[in-house]
């Protein structure tokens, strides 16, 4: 994973001035993040706990880091140059975003999507979702960005671009989203970002290449006719196939109990 400009600070300074280093947040609506580079007076630039974040973060979206991978301030300080309480504020970041799990005596661990948080997670997504396209129906608004959105999912999935595939799916699902007009709808889907690139690289082994555009151009189409009937069928497809790909592959263990019917 890439790592960021090393930060000179000792530990006993990071306090005061490991977190002076300017930062320059991560996209989350598809438009390119700003280059990475070596803070100066003049021209700020990135915050080096902003910049571990990006990393971890790259790495657990990727799948390098598998859930349950430790992450230990210590090894991140010295993978990445940098003082351990910036380290810990990195962690502390994703963990806001949930893509991190800190447990008592444990430390922090990438987080695990688990069947219980799986459906949890849908089953928000499904209520904000329905409402944002039942508005945006109602008032006869069809976002135009939506079909920029697909075209950019299509090309993503045809470079196998895994991580250009992931902005683009949520662009084709924010379109849907901010056509609604309601901030507060807005702002509560976007929380879930990182939980939902969470989601989707688990889904990533169901998707044959083209697949995963093929599905939302049809969604987007039927989410018009009928947003409750869409939307629920769209999330529990997803649901359905991220469940059974996980029994698959541990057909001895049935603990989960869920009915994968659920959005």
């Amino acid at each position: 994973m890439p790592r960021p400009p090393r930060d000179e600070t000792p530990d006993a300074a990071a306090g005061s001035r490991a977190d002076a280093t300017p930062s320059a947040p991560r996209s989350r609506d598809g438009a390119p993040p700003a280059s990475p580079g070596r803070a100066t007076s003049a021209a700020p630039g990135p915050r080096a706990a902003d910049l571990v974040a990006d990393a971890v973060r790259a790495g657990i979206l990727s799948g390098e880091l598998a859930p349950g991978t430790p992450l230990r301030e210590e090894e991140l300080s010295a993978a990445h140059g940098v003082s351990r309480h910036t380290a810990r504020t990195a962690l502390t970041r994703l963990a806001a975003e949930r893509l991190v799990t800190a447990e008592p005596y444990r430390g922090v661990r990438v987080s695990l999507l688990d069947d219980d948080a799986l459906v949890a997670l849908q089953q928000l997504r499904c209520a904000l979702e329905t409402e944002a396209v039942r508005i945006a129906r109602d008032r006869g608004i069809r976002p135009a960005d939506v079909d920029d959105a697909l075209d950019a999912l299509a090309a993503a999935e045809a470079s196998g671009d895994w991580p250009a595939t992931l902005d683009a799916h949520a662009r084709v699902h924010f379109a849907l989203i901010d056509a609604a007009g309601s901030p507060r709808i807005a702002e509560e889907y976007r929380r879930l970002d990182s939980e939902m690139h969470l989601l989707l690289t688990h889904v990533r082994p169901a998707y044959a290449p083209g697949a995963l555009t093929a599905e939302h151009r049809a969604y987007v189409d039927q989410a018009w006719a009928d947003p409750q009937r869409a939307v629920r069928a769209h999330l529990e497809h997803s649901t359905r196939a991220i469940l059974e790909g996980r029994r698959a592959s541990s057909p001895h263990d049935d603990t989960s109990g869920h009915d994968a019917q659920r959005p």
